[in-house]
């Protein structure tokens, strides 16, 4: 270290890699208080709660309440909890309030997002990433087949734990997804009398939009496993089969986050049943609308873009797919034959991309 910001600059760049050694504390942290309830805890007290109740409400091993504060001290400071000063009964006491992001990981809210953060922080998802090296240098399409010697949907169809915690993450995605294209995004779907959910789940988004624009009549094709028992509704149907086979008629076909899972030639194939599902549709605005992200690091915000990025690197450890940029979706649906696509920037790190035959 030849001078003093030398050795500035090593201690900023020791803290940086330090930084991102530990980060995926971060991420424990937060399935932690998913665990154990804490803003349900804090929503359930009707008011900013200081650590003795908050250890009382969570049924806190007494010796354990250091470690609640320590657990607490880290999730204000990643902004999941706010700490306010409140009138005890012989002098001000700290106490906790919930933020924005903490609201999101109330249970019983419509758009919780609680089963998603536990679905994600499984060991079964985080594995792979241990085998990332390894996978470079083999023939199998992801980490996740590296470390279990099959691809994610044929693990999860052996573990009915694992399925059930997916299952139940991507409805909760559906169900904060759906809000929104309710309230923002009712232009997308006027003129459209029928749509096609494609591995629609539990048809979570089909509902709500089935629910808000009593015009649109939607069908949920997922694989018949998934679909069986699913009760419908007078707008909503369910039916059992492969995307890459058959997607059936309809004026418009609908990809929430599914794309991203498959790698370009598989897109393209999903793209072209896409186009032959909207075929015969007698209406002018017939298209495929699909929910996913579009990568654009000069343009978003850093934490915008580490999101996708990281989401990225989920892709590529679990699947063969990927996050794209706008050149990227361009020549997918180029390669499928449509002719035209617009993107709607309204769901955050997400876009709504229209593609038109």
């Amino acid at each position: 270290m030849a001078s003093s910001s030398s050795s500035q600059d090593l201690l900023e760049a020791q803290a940086h890699v330090w930084n991102h050694i530990f980060s995926y504390i971060n991420s424990m942290a937060l399935r932690s208080a998913v665990e154990l309830r804490i803003p349900d805890a804090i929503h359930n007290h009707g008011k900013p709660i200081t650590l003795s109740q908050l250890a009382e409400a969570l049924c806190i091993n007494d010796e354990k309440s250091n470690g609640l504060y320590r657990l607490m001290r880290i999730l204000v400071h990643s902004k999941f909890f706010d700490k306010v000063n409140i009138s005890g009964q012989e002098e001000r006491e700290e106490a906790y309030s919930l933020t924005r992001a903490s609201r999101l990981l109330i249970r019983d809210d419509p758009s919780s997002l609680a089963p998603f953060a536990l679905s994600q922080t499984d060991p079964a998802y985080i594995d792979p990433f241990h085998h990332m090296s390894e996978w470079f240098r083999d023939e199998c399409p992801s980490a996740f087949f590296t470390k279990n010697g099959m691809d994610l949907w044929q693990f999860a169809g052996k573990d009915e734990k694992l399925n059930q915690g997916f299952n139940e993450a991507m409805a909760a995605d559906a169900r904060f997804v759906s809000r929104i294209l309710v309230r923002e995004c009712k232009h997308v779907f006027e003129g459209l009398e029928t749509m096609v959910d494609v591995a629609g789940g539990t048809g979570e988004v089909s509902k709500a939009l089935a629910g808000a624009f009593s015009w649109l009549k939607c069908v949920v094709l997922d694989l018949p496993h998934v679909v069986a028992g699913m009760e419908g509704s007078e707008n909503v149907r369910f039916v059992g089969g492969d995307m890459f086979d058959f997607i059936p008629p309809a004026d418009a076909v609908f990809l929430k986050w599914i794309l991203h899972d498959w790698g370009d030639e598989d897109c393209i194939k999903i793209l072209r049943k896409c186009k032959e599902a909207i075929a015969d549709s007698k209406i002018k605005g017939k298209k495929v609308i699909i929910v996913d992200m579009v990568v654009d690091e000069e343009k978003q915000a850093h934490e915008a873009t580490e999101t996708q990025l990281l989401i990225d690197m989920l892709m590529m450890a679990h699947h063969p797919g990927k996050e794209r940029t706008e050149k990227e979706w361009a020549k997918l649906f180029a390669a499928a034959a449509f002719n035209n696509y617009k993107i709607i920037p309204t769901l955050g790190v997400r876009s709504i991309i229209e593609v038109f035959p």
